[in-house]
This record gives structure tokens, sequence and C-alpha cells, in this order.
């Protein structure tokens, strides 16, 4: 954010803008909310934002149980979505072995 609020100031503003209009629309409780926003944090691995939604989680009510409970949560979703990815990425694996690999980068 910091480049582009110095480059392009105009879209750093657009998304603040977007920030207001959730707040003004929201239909869920803040505490979902900040949970919600701390999971994506994590996910997108943005250590700011992984403090700034921890922080206003506790500030809405959550208690450090509830977020390490999200934490654990995020971990076990995303081990999941790995293991079925990769799976499916390399399930031929004997076909792999024998060389036919069609990635489309080995020509």
């Amino acid at each position: 954010m910091r480049m582009l609020a110095e480059f392009f100031p105009e879209f750093a503003g657009k998304l603040d803008e977007i920030d207001e209009l959730y707040k003004e629309n929201r239909f869920i409780d803040e505490k979902t909310y900040q949970f919600i926003c701390f999971a994506l944090s994590i996910k997108a691995r943005s250590k700011p934002c992984v403090l700034k939604h921890f922080k206003g989680a506790l500030d809405a009510g959550a208690t450090v149980e509830e977020l390490t409970y999200i934490l654990a949560l995020v971990m076990r979703e995303a081990a999941g979505a790995d293991d079925c990815w990769t799976h499916d990425v390399i399930g031929e694996w004997r076909d792999i072995l024998k060389g036919d690999v069609g990635c489309g980068c080995m020509k």
C-alpha cells in the first residue's frame, strides 16, 4: 500500500472508499467480520493484516482461544486443500517416473 499511496493515491483512496462501503452495508457483526478477515489474512500471509484483524477481533470481544481456533482451522483447511491439489497434480506419478511429464514446460 505504501507504493500505491505514493504513486497511485487515487487507487489507494478508492480502497478506503470500499472499506467504508463494507462498514456501511455490513450484514454480519463486527466479531464475525474480524474472524473472516483474520482467516483471510493468514492465508494471504499478510503480517500487517493479521495483526490488524487479530487486534480488531479482540476489540470486538473475541478471546485468544477463539483466535487460536481460527488459526488452527485455517491451517487445517489449507493442509487439506494442498493435499488434494498435490494429489491431483501428481496422481499419475507412475507416468511421471517413466518420464511422461506433460506440464507444457518441457519440450
